[in-house]
């Protein structure tokens, strides 16, 4: 393995194509694309500053590095990459990637970032200013991920989080497969146009959730502050430890509560015979 150590490196294209490399306590700064199509490369207590620095790698790790607010779309079309207590400041990072791992790294400005990205495990996982994160990703898995940003995971398929706090309005929309589990949701419009999503031992606020939805699973979950859910929903299956506000218009399906105190069934677009309601 190639060594190289307290460095600064500038230009475009500064390491293209390095091989079986570590960088250590080094400097990428004024040129775009510096480790492109790089395999095998390492770089610790590292600071990437400029543009696009990590595209089309293979087997990459990175640990203890900086992607200062200055570097732009980081980690592009990648495969096999690891990330290890690293701070990422930059936008628009990890895309089109297969096979990615995060570990103990936080985002400071996550917006549009982890699209498109096969396989990956979020680990101890903190991302800020995170609008649309996760979008149309396949198969996630997530354990106490912090996550504040509206849109998460649009479009995504295949995913499990447990343990982890997201703040984000407009989660989960048009997915398939989701799993959450111990966690808490706070945002409006939860989970719009899904399907097959199950929450267990969950805490979710959301105005409007929960609805245009087909077979979604509620075990012993709370829902506070919540009104208007489970609109045009089909297949409910819900235990709510909480009293719900209210309920409109659900398609199907069982939801059992600690009550419900504003009910609305309109029968001229829902059958209400085909939801029922229990007391717990």
């Amino acid at each position: 393995m190639t060594i190289i150590e307290n460095e600064t490196l500038t230009g475009e294209r500064a390491a293209y194509s390095c091989k079986d490399a570590l960088f250590l306590n080094c400097l990428f700064t004024d040129g775009e694309s510096p480790i492109k199509e790089g395999s095998f490369v390492s770089a610790q207590k590292t600071t990437f500053a400029y543009k696009y620095p990590l595209w089309y790698g293979d087997n990459l790790k990175a640990e203890h590095c900086l992607f200062a607010s200055s570097e732009r779309a980081g980690v592009w079309y990648s495969k096999d990459a690891g990330f290890f207590s690293c701070q990422i400041d930059g936008p628009k990072n990890f895309r089109k990637c297969e096979r990615l791992l995060l570990k103990d790294c936080s985002f400071s400005n996550a917006e549009e970032t982890l699209w498109w990205n096969r396989d990956v495990i979020l680990e101890n996982v903190t991302a800020e200013n995170g609008a649309y994160f996760g979008m149309g990703c396949r198969k996630v898995r997530a354990k106490n991920l912090r996550l504040i940003g509206d849109y998460a995971f649009d479009g995504g398929s295949d995913i499990e989080i447990v343990d982890s706090v997201l703040h984000t309005k407009d989660a989960f929309w048009n997915c398939d497969k989701v799993t959450l589990k111990n966690c808490t949701v706070i945002g409006e419009y939860f989970g719009w146009n899904s399907k097959n999503v199950t929450l267990i031992h969950c805490r979710i606020q959301s105005h409007q959730g929960f609805c245009y939805m087909e077979n979604v699973t509620l075990v012993d979950c709370e829902v506070v502050d919540s009104d208007l859910i489970f609109e045009y929903c089909s297949n409910i299956d819900a235990k709510i430890l909480t009293e719900i506000d209210s309920v409109k218009n659900p398609i199907s399906g069982r939801i059992a509560s600690k009550g419900i105190k504003k009910l609305i069934l309109e029968k001229e677009f829902i059958d209400p015979a085909k939801t029922r309601f229990e007391d717990l």
